[in-house]
């Protein structure tokens, strides 16, 4: 039985380690036949942006670059908090494939279905 989870970041190249620990545990989720929906918010809807992850690596970790191809190639979903984006100027034009961007109710109606949910 195929399960869903969604996985919370919160973090972009302030802390590349944090971010890099979503994608990880979300792809891990795809690899095992689960839905994944990785939300992004705060500075972490920066890593939805074409170009942003390059270059960006956590010790011990694959590029954050590399998890997130790796997770948009495997289907997964990617949602950008709309209020977070907007105070970054942030439009649907600036995201990757695969990306984009929701409001709250959203991700409120995932939590209340019963999706479980994991922050980073």
């Amino acid at each position: 039985m195929m399960g869903h989870v969604l996985i919370h970041n919160t973090h972009g190249r302030e802390d590349v380690e944090r971010a890099s620990l979503a994608f990880v545990t979300a792809n891990t989720a795809l690899v095992s036949g689960q839905q994944a929906t990785v939300l992004l918010t705060i500075e972490g809807v920066r890593v939805a942006t074409q170009g942003y992850a390059q270059g960006l690596q956590a010790e011990g970790f694959a590029p954050l670059g590399e998890l997130l191809t790796q997770f948009v190639n495997g289907n997964g979903t990617i949602w950008v908090c709309g209020a977070c984006a907007k105070s970054r100027q942030i439009t649907e034009a600036d995201l990757i494939p695969g990306a984009q961007i929701i409001g709250a109710a959203t991700a409120i109606e995932a939590l209340v279905s019963g999706v479980p949910s994991l922050s980073f």
